[in-house]
C-alpha cells in the first residue's frame, strides 16, 4: 500500500480527506490504559449545555470543594467545549469527587437564572501540579493568595483588588456603607436608616438617592471597625417583614460625606443644632417641633424597633395593633392594612422582622429625630 501510493499521482483520501502514510517502528499495537483511566490528583471537567461557558470558575470551586480543599483550578475552551482541571491534595479526594460529580448536573440554586442546565463529565489528567501564574476569572491558586492579580480582576476603579483565600476579589474596606434597598414595597426614611444601622454604632452622616431606577443611601461611621461590623450583620437582610426592603451593601469609596442641608434626604448627625446647616423647605410641609435627644438610642443584639403602623387621629379597627405615635405631618395619612403593597401615600410598614433579627420583635415605637 505504501509503495503504490508512493508512485500513484492521486494521494490516498479517507472519507474525502487526504491521509499521508508511512510505516512506523512498531511491531504490535497494545492497547494500554489511557491517561484518562489512570488515578490521579487532578481532574479533567468537561462542562456539557448550552451555556456552559457562563458557569463561572467560583460555582466551579463550590462544587468540588464540598469534597475536599482545591488547591487550584484553570478553566479552558477546547473543540471538546469548556473544560477546567481542578487539582485536589491527593489522589483519593480527587478519586472520591470524581465517582460522585461524574454525569451529574451542577446543582440549579448554583446558577444563575439566565443559565440552562450543565452536566459534568470528569476523568483524570495526566497533570500532577497546575501551573497559576496569575488570579483571574480563569484561573485560581487558593493556596498562594500572594499572586498577581489578572486585569480582569481589576475594578472599574482601575484599582487593584485584593484577593482572598478562596480567590475571590476583596473589596477595601471603608467606614462608609453604600446600601442599595431591593424590594421596596413600603417606604424606607431617613430616620428608619439611621435607626437600623445606628444599632451597631453612632451614625455621623446619612445620605439617601435615586439611581438605577432603585434607591440607595450612604451611611458614615466615624470608623472602619463599625462599618465592617454593620456591613457583616445587614447584608441580605430585609427591613421588613414578608421579604420587603432588602439591604444590599457595599463599602464606598467616599470617607466623608459632604451634607449640604439637613432634609428628608440628608442628615449630618454630628451638628448639635441643625439650624447651622441651610434649611431646605419640606416637602411635606410645615413639620412639628423636633424632640432632641442628647443621644440616639442604641439597640444591640438582634432586637430592633417596630416601625410605626398607625396615626393619630384615627381609631383603628380590632385586630390591626396598638395606637400609632404622633403623626409625622400637620395632616394624617389614611390608615391601610399591614399586607397593603407601597401606594403613596406612605402605607404603614410592617413590623421590622425576622430578616432583620431572629428574636422577639421589639415593641417600642419609632423615636423621631430632628429635622
Amino acid at each position: 500500500m505504501i509503495s503504490y501510493y508512493a508512485s500513484s499521482s492521486e494521494p490516498a483520501q479517507v472519507r474525502g480527506k487526504t491521509v499521508y502514510l508511512q510505516y512506523s517502528n512498531r511491531q504490535e499495537i497494545v492497547n494500554n490504559k489511557t491517561t484518562a483511566d489512570v488515578a490521579g490528583n487532578v481532574l479533567l471537567v468537561t462542562i456539557e449545555g448550552n451555556d456552559a461557558r457562563l458557569v463561572s470558575i467560583d460555582v466551579l470551586h463550590l462544587v468540588f470543594s464540598a469534597f475536599g480543599f482545591v488547591h487550584k483550578i484553570t478553566t479552558f475552551e477546547k473543540t471538546a467545549g469548556f473544560q477546567a482541571l481542578v487539582q485536589f491534595s491527593d489522589t483519593e479526594t480527587a478519586s472520591a469527587a470524581k465517582n460522585a460529580l461524574d454525569s451529574r448536573s451542577i446543582p440549579r440554586y448554583l446558577l444563575p437564572e439566565n443559565v440552562g442546565q450543565c452536566t459534568l463529565r470528569i476523568t483524570y489528567s495526566a497533570h500532577t501540579d497546575l501551573s497559576v501564574k496569575f488570579q483571574s476569572h480563569r484561573s485560581r491558586d487558593y493556596t498562594n493568595p500572594y499572586l498577581p492579580v489578572a486585569p480582569s480582576a481589576i475594578d472599574g476603579n482601575g484599582q487593584v483588588a485584593m484577593v482572598g483565600l478562596d480567590g475571590k476579589k476583596l473589596e477595601a474596606e471603608s467606614n462608609v456603607l453604600l446600601a442599595s434597598i431591593e424590594n421596596m414595597q413600603y417606604a424606607v426614611t431617613l430616620d428608619v436608616l439611621h435607626m437600623v444601622f445606628s444599632a451597631f454604632g453612632p451614625v455621623q452622616k446619612i445620605a439617601m438617592f435615586d439611581k438605577n431606577g432603585g434607591v440607595q443611601a450612604l451611611i458614615q461611621f466615624p470608623d472602619v471597625q463599625t462599618a465592617v461590623v454593620a456591613k457583616e450583620a445587614l447584608e441580605g437582610h430585609c427591613i421588613y417583614d414578608g421579604g420587603f426592603c432588602k439591604l444590599h451593601i457595599s463599602y464606598s469609596r467616599h470617607t466623608d460625606l459632604s451634607i449640604k442641608v439637613n432634609n428628608e434626604r440628608s442628615r449630618d448627625y454630628t451638628i448639635q443644632n441643625p439650624s447651622m446647616l441651610n434649611s431646605q423647605p419640606s416637602i411635606l410641609g410645615q413639620q412639628p417641633a423636633p424632640m432632641v435627644s442628647p443621644t440616639p438610642p442604641q439597640y444591640h443584639g438582634s432586637q430592633f424597633p417596630q416601625a410605626p403602623n398607625q396615626h393619630a387621629g384615627i381609631q383603628p379597627p380590632a385586630g390591626w395593633g396598638p395606637p400609632a405615635p404622633q403623626s409625622m405631618g400637620p395632616q394624617s395619612i389614611p390608615m391601610q392594612p399591614h399586607n397593603q403593597p407601597y401606594m403613596p401615600p406612605g402605607p404603614m410598614p410592617p413590623q421590622m422582622g425576622p430578616g432583620m433579627s431572629h428574636g422577639a420583635p421589639h415593641t417600642a415605637a419609632m423615636p423621631p429625630y430632628g429635622r
